[in-house]
Formats: structure tokens, C-alpha cells, sequence
């Protein structure tokens, strides 16, 4: 079970750089669109007996960041007409070497703590920093919206993994809850996302800095 899991924490963090790479917003759209998915099944695994609150929050995580949202930013895109980003504040280069970097650098630390046996088996600690961290790099790097927004969403990813640690100890009530937030988020992103758009026919972040008053 630990290798399988290590296998879909492994995909999930190289689908991080994979958004760290691609000028192409459609691409870290679906990058973090399959990272959500892919962390949502997650619970499914960690679990020695069936739960229906388990399944049911495994469901809401895949639909919510498989689908939902990634739809609303592929109609925001459209609504946009844009399809790359050209001009970040840090190169896509520059953006995938520090993603490396973090994930070397998480899984040195992770060696360092002491973990219980059955954390240190699998990469859930190693693979949350990873990802907290390659999302606030996407987070900063990028002037894009939708760039940004993708960048949160990685970087929530990175906290939900961490916090399938407490599975076992913590409802998923609590999981379930980080959810509606990150939803309620996304809509009031969106919501700011179209009055960008609105007001300086593009979605570069950089623009507001003109905003007086």
C-alpha cells in the first residue's frame, strides 16, 4: 500500500514542476487539476476500513479540485483570451531549478525528523513541503491571475497532504472544512479575477499597482 502511495505523492510532486515549467496556462491549469485528483484518493489508501465520511470527502476533494475549479478557470481563460504567460517575474527555468531544489531539500529535512514508522515509509511529509513550496513559487512567480490562482491551489494541495498525517486522530471533518473554504476562495478569486479583466483587458496582477484611491 506504502508503494502505491509513494507512487501517486511522486506524481503529484512532479506534476508540480510540471507547472513550474509550462508557460502555457492551460497546462498548469490541468497540472493542478490532476494533482488535486490524484491527492484526493489518497484518504481511500490511508484507511484500513471503509468509511463513508472517508469516501465522501475523497469524492468532494476530486470533484471540487478536478473539475469545478478548473473549469471556472478554463472559462475564465476563455472570457480572457489569453493563453500564456509571457513575462514572469522569475523565468520558467529559474522557477522548475527551485522546485528541484525543494523537493531535495524537503526530502533531506523529512530524513531529519522523527517520524513515526509508518510516516517514514511513505513520502506524505517529504511531498507536502514539496508542494507548499513549488505552489508559493508559482504564487509569486507568475503575473498571470490564473497562474496565481493555480499556484494557491498547488500550495493547498501541499497542506492537505500534510494533513493526512492526522488521519487516523483528526476527523475528516476538518479536511472537509479546509475544502468549503478553499471553494469559497476560488469563487471570491474568480470574482476578482473578472473585475481585472474588466477594468485593464488583462489578467497581469501587475497592472493593479496603477490603481489610486
Amino acid at each position: 500500500m506504502s508503494g502505491t502511495m509513494n507512487l501517486l505523492i511522486g506524481l503529484a510532486m512532479g506534476l508540480s514542476l510540471l507547472a513550474l515549467a509550462s508557460s502555457r496556462l492551460p497546462s498548469v491549469i490541468r497540472a493542478a487539476a490532476f494533482q488535486g485528483m490524484i491527492l484526493g484518493t489518497l484518504p481511500l489508501l490511508l484507511e484500513e476500513k471503509f468509511r463513508w465520511l472517508v469516501v465522501a470527502v475523497a469524492i468532494g476533494t476530486i470533484a471540487v479540485k478536478g473539475f469545478i475549479i478548473p473549469n471556472l478557470l478554463r472559462r475564465a481563460l476563455r472570457a480572457a483570451n489569453i493563453d500564456r504567460e509571457v513575462e514572469p517575474l522569475i523565468g520558467f527555468v529559474p522557477s522548475l531549478l527551485l522546485g528541484a531544489a525543494a523537493i531535495i531539500g524537503a526530502a533531506a529535512l523529512a530524513s531529519e525528523l522523527p517520524l513515526r514508522p509508518e510516516h517514514a515509509k511513505t513520502l506524505l511529509v517529504p511531498g507536502s513541503f514539496a508542494t507548499v513550496v513549488c505552489g508559493f513559487i508559482l504564487l509569486i512567480a507568475r503575473t498571470k491571475a490564473i497562474s496565481q490562482v493555480c499556484g494557491y491551489l498547488i500550495l493547498e494541495n501541499g497542506i492537505y497532504l500534510f494533513g493526512l498525517l492526522l488521519i487516523n486522530t483528526t476527523p475528516l471533518l476538518v479536511e472537509a472544512g479546509i475544502l468549503l473554504d478553499l471553494t469559497v476562495a476560488i469563487f471570491v478569486i474568480g470574482i476578482i479575477v473578472d473585475r481585472i479583466q474588466r477594468e485593464f483587458d488583462t489578467l497581469d496582477t501587475r497592472k493593479l499597482t496603477s490603481l489610486r484611491e
